[in-house]
């Protein structure tokens, strides 16, 4: 068992894609968490498949390793701004902070996002300028880069002290001079074991401990991972699981749960390693607490002293979350009952601790909050993945009522590279969208970055236009900002879709009349039902097509008959695509197996009624 002085516990914090996870990958291999011909996957910490497919981390995992008799405790946190409720909450297990920048992209929203809650908290930073293998590495004006963001962020003089080091994640180097190339990342872990402060917790006083993150197994059930703030525990011991509320002694009216210490877990490596005995300090993992959520403060039963809760931001987009009632409903899934819809979402909550769910007059729908379209895009891809059928509608701001009574509504900051030539049509595309250029720089390599302030309705739908416009060789991010003045109307969609107009299988002769005009959502073969959406119109205005209509077979042959029918490829839908993509009318059917767009009202007619209803709700 390890002492307080023996322990450090440190975060990696990074913008997505700057080289978290691949540095994780070496730090693993470098201290001997690995046997010599041990065959390892790349990026080991994405454990989770949609991670590996994405090529994004979504959820904050624990490792550690040991250095020079020490055990550092490592978290590796997701690197996107939807994901921030997991940075926030791990945030409060550890005492210093690694920050990795790219050395050509500088600090990006994420980077900024991340390191405020850091020194927010009073962490101490370590920064690590990687890739600097890049051919258009420029580490010095990095360097600059980040210490500005420093300024900016009112980081004490002890953070600002923080030390430089310049990495390679891929080759497994660090050094603390550009000049003298480092052979390996023993630097890194000496700058660890120097800068990261030991906990400072209290070994010999009354257990303590802040629940940080949950995890599940179907033998012990729900487990809770978080730093132990004072005192030891053993296996067996008696706790107290207090209710959330404000720190400070727990009054004898609050219930107050006991519970029995049944396993304890501690980190090495990739593993969980059962122990009997943990000190003050460690990152551990707790069985046998029946009640347990993330938030939540465990102590010994004769001191009942609780810490402050995990303040989370609050989410800015919803969706609703409805049950499939196409006429292809239950084909595909496993679970399709409002029942097990409901059950799910309320499951979710006990670890996203960004989500929110909130039941509506409809039992049949429920409506969800979180932090982003990716965030909920996420959710969903899971729960279709796990079997369930379910729809969704467009995601809608979660607006508020300011001090005097005016309505707010969530602003992003957006940042934009892109080459010169582009740059026109992307200030073009965004001035409808109400926003607003904080910051033009343009280094003069061909790449030009724009930084805007922009309402959150603003990006809806604007991410595959951006592909478009740019040629797909533009790079977006955006992350919350703040709450602003409503902007206004915004424009929709300018055109139109193709709707189904009969259920059954899609035939190439039908697409091959309908493609000059329209771009095709549906392949031949597809099944497709009245209401379902088969295509987008190149004119505004919906259209009514019948994509199921054959060639009539006759025994007269001319030459313009038989001619082949050469297809373009449908357009791919995914959920992001479709959460962009649909308006207030339509939904995005989700099954295990397919996702299809389709009208609120399935009929024409009831489509017609719904139309010629708004037009006299607007004209009073």
């Amino acid at each position: 068992m390890a002492g307080t002085e023996q322990i450090r516990n440190i975060a990696i914090i990074a913008h997505v894609d700057h080289g978290k996870t691949t540095l994780v990958d070496q730090m693993l291999r470098q201290a001997g968490a690995f046997r010599a011909n041990q065959q390892v996957d790349e990026r080991v910490m994405d454990s989770n498949p949609l991670e590996r497919e994405r090529g994004i981390t979504i959820l904050a995992k624990n490792t550690a390793v040991r250095w020079k008799g020490v055990k550092i405790n490592i978290v590796d946190t997701p690197g996107h701004a939807d994901f921030g409720g997991e940075v926030e909450r791990i945030l409060r297990m550890v005492d210093g902070v690694l920050i990795l920048v790219d050395a050509a992209e500088g600090p990006m929203p994420q980077t900024r996002f991340v390191t405020r809650k850091a020194l927010d908290l009073g962490l101490l930073p370590i920064v690590a300028i990687n890739k600097i293998d890049r051919p258009d590495a420029e580490p010095m004006r990095v360097h600059d880069e980040v210490l500005g963001l420093f300024i900016d962020l009112e980081a004490s003089h002890q953070q600002l002290d923080a030390p430089f080091l310049y990495t390679s994640s891929r080759h497994g180097t660090a050094t603390a001079e550009l000049d003298e190339p480092g052979p390996d990342l023993a630097p890194l872990f000496d700058a660890i074991l120097a800068h990261v402060p030991p906990p400072s917790s209290d070994a010999n006083g009354p257990f303590q401990m802040l629940i940080s993150t949950l995890d599940f197994t179907t033998f012990l059930g729900r487990m809770g991972i978080g730093r132990i703030e004072r005192g030891t525990l053993k296996v067996g011991d008696q706790v107290a699981l207090l209710p959330i509320g404000a720190p400070g002694p727990v009054g004898p009216e609050e219930a107050v749960e006991r519970s029995r210490i049944t396993k304890l877990y501690t980190f090495d490596g990739l593993h969980r390693v059962e122990v009997q005995e943990a000190v003050a300090g460690d990152i551990v993992v707790l069985a046998g607490l029946e009640g347990i959520e993330i938030g939540r403060t465990v102590t010994a039963i004769d001191h009942l002293d609780r810490m402050e809760g995990i303040a989370v931001e609050e989410p800015t987009i919803s969706v609703d979350f409805i049950v499939n009632n196409s006429p292809f409903a239950g084909r595909e899934g496993k679970y399709v009952t409002s029942r097990q819809v409901r059950d799910r979402l309320f499951k979710e909550l006990e670890r996203n601790v960004a989500l929110k769910v909130e039941p509506t007059e409809s039992p049949d729908t429920h409506t969800v909050s979180g932090r982003g379209e990716l965030h909920l895009a996420i959710l969903m891809e899971t729960m279709r993945r796990e079997g369930f059928e379910f729809q969704v509608s467009r995601p809608r701001v979660i607006t508020k009522i300011g001090p005097n009574g005016e309505r707010l509504e969530p602003y992003e900051e957006l940042m934009i590279d892109v080459p010169e030539e582009y740059m026109g049509a992307v200030i073009e595309k965004l001035g409808p969208r109400r926003s607003e250029m904080l910051e033009l720089k343009n280094p003069g390599q061909g790449m030009v970055r724009m930084i805007f302030r922009i309402p959150a309705r603003g990006l809806f739908g604007y991410r595959s236009e951006f592909l478009t416009d740019t040629r797909g060789t533009g790079i977006i991010h955006h992350r919350f900002l703040d709450y602003g003045p409503w902007a206004g109307p915004l424009a929709g969609r300018k055109r139109g879709v193709l709707v189904a107009d009969r259920e059954g299988s899609v035939v190439a002769f039908a697409l091959g009349n309908l493609q000059e005009r329209a771009q095709m959502f549906v392949a031949p073969s597809d099944h497709v039902y009245e209401g379902m959406i088969a295509g987008e119109n190149s004119r505004p205005g919906d259209l009514d097509v019948n994509v199921t209509k054959e060639k009539k077979l006759s025994n007269m042959r001319t030459t313009a008959s038989d001619d082949n029918i050469i297809l373009e490829p449908p357009r791919d839908i995914t959920l992001e695509y479709g959460l962009e993509y649909i308006e207030e009318d339509e939904l995005i059917e989700v099954t295990p197996k397919t996702i299809r767009l389709r009208k609120r009202n399935l009929s024409a007619i009831d489509r017609k009624r719904a139309s010629r209803a708004s037009r006299v709700a607007d004209a009073s």
